[in-house]
């Protein structure tokens, strides 16, 4: 008997995903000094983490003999003490990505649905079918979530809505005031999920908070991460608050030791360093400038964004993305988005913004 005889049919035809490409294998394939190789693929903080987060994280790695706190009791506390909730209100996951699995583990299974944009960050749909429930994916509008007809999408088999505000792969964001109201006029067989990845790239001010609608017992989760403003997508951690209910159930699912004791060291470091976050926010916007000018100057087209990527048209996406990537400039082909024209482009640093925008015409 073949061994997939024994697998569950889904498995087999479960997508899988495909992250940027390192700049170690792109040196290795295509024999490339590393050190001239710059990577504005995967939405990183090109600015690196704070100090104070490479500083605890030396610290932790010193005890690396003793297994975690498996609550991560010290990092729930330092949450909650920031933004006014309990600490019962978090769950700590290997990555926000772990997050949204502990969704499925929880809400999901064959005959649910989830509601989502398209495009949206593809882990939506990848949870969705590793569960065995049904995509619903709701068309944007003006590239932003199309927030009526997502609440038309609902049915009664729905049970998890996925808004990404700012979304990925398109960097832009619905506004706050909108989505609140949204939220308030969802069904109570629905759970809403908020990805915000990038909400600390939007201008101060402008993010949707969550608190209110967690305060009158709305049936909502915001989904954060320490990978992109803080600098440690290496060390995969990230969280999600809620109702204490509701971040219960999560934490029913999760695994013991999801999160080593090293990145939650460095993600206290990083909250301990807001000015380090707020410096990275200002460069993030003046990049996003510069790249907008350079593309202005190319003539192509773009979708204007809130977060630290851009998603530029540059007419065929898999051919500048590898004409880019033999010139040392990896970035992300987004046809698996339904996108086959554009590439999205990370924000990177003054220097790299001048290499990215160079490349990108002799390329043209």
């Amino acid at each position: 008997m073949k061994l997939e005889a024994l697998v569950k049919s889904s498995v087999l035809t479960q997508p899988v995903y495909e992250p940027g490409k390192p700049i170690e294998d792109v040196a290795r394939e295509l024999g490339l000094d590393p050190a001239g190789i710059i990577k504005l693929a995967s939405n990183e903080n090109p600015w690196g983490p704070s100090p104070k987060a490479i500083a605890a994280a030396k610290v932790a790695l010193e005890h690396s003999e003793l297994y975690p706190d498996g609550g991560c009791f010290a990092l729930r506390q330092k949450l909650a003490s920031m933004h006014g909730l309990g600490a019962d209100q978090y769950v700590i996951g290997n990555g926000s990505n772990e997050i949204i699995e502990l969704l499925g583990h929880v809400f999901l299974g064959a005959g649910d649905e989830v509601v989502f944009g398209g495009p949206a960050f593809v882990v939506y749909k990848l949870v969705t079918l590793l569960f065995g429930a049904k995509v619903v994916e709701v068309p944007l509008k003006q590239w932003r979530h199309d927030l009526d007809a997502m609440m038309r999408a609902i049915t009664p088999r729905t049970k998890l809505v996925f808004v990404a505000s700012p979304n990925n792969p398109t960097g832009t964001a619905n506004d706050a005031a909108e989505l609140t109201a949204w939220a308030r006029a969802l069904p109570e067989h629905v759970v809403a999920v908020f990805d915000e990845a990038y909400a600390e790239y939007l201008a101060p001010g402008t993010a949707m908070d969550l608190r209110p609608l967690i305060a009158e017992g709305r049936k909502v989760i915001g989904l954060r991460t320490f990978s992109k403003i803080y600098g440690l997508a290496s060390l995969r951690i990230g969280y999600g608050y809620a109702g204490a209910e509701l971040a219960g159930l999560l934490n029913r699912v999760r695994q013991p030791f999801n999160v080593n004791a090293i990145a939650q060291a460095a993600a206290l470091g990083a909250l301990d360093d807001r000015e380090f976050a707020e410096t990275c926010a200002r460069e993030n916007r003046a990049g996003v400038v510069q790249i907008e000018a350079g593309l202005r100057a190319l003539g192509l087209e773009w979708v204007p964004s809130v977060a630290n990527f851009m998603l530029v048209k540059v007419g065929d996406g898999a051919r500048v993305f590898t004409a880019l990537q033999e010139r040392g400039v990896i970035v992300r082909p987004v046809k698996v988005y339904g996108l086959p024209e554009w590439v999205r482009v990370t924000v990177g640093t003054p220097a790299q913004n001048v290499r990215l925008l160079a490349e990108l015409a002799t390329v043209l």
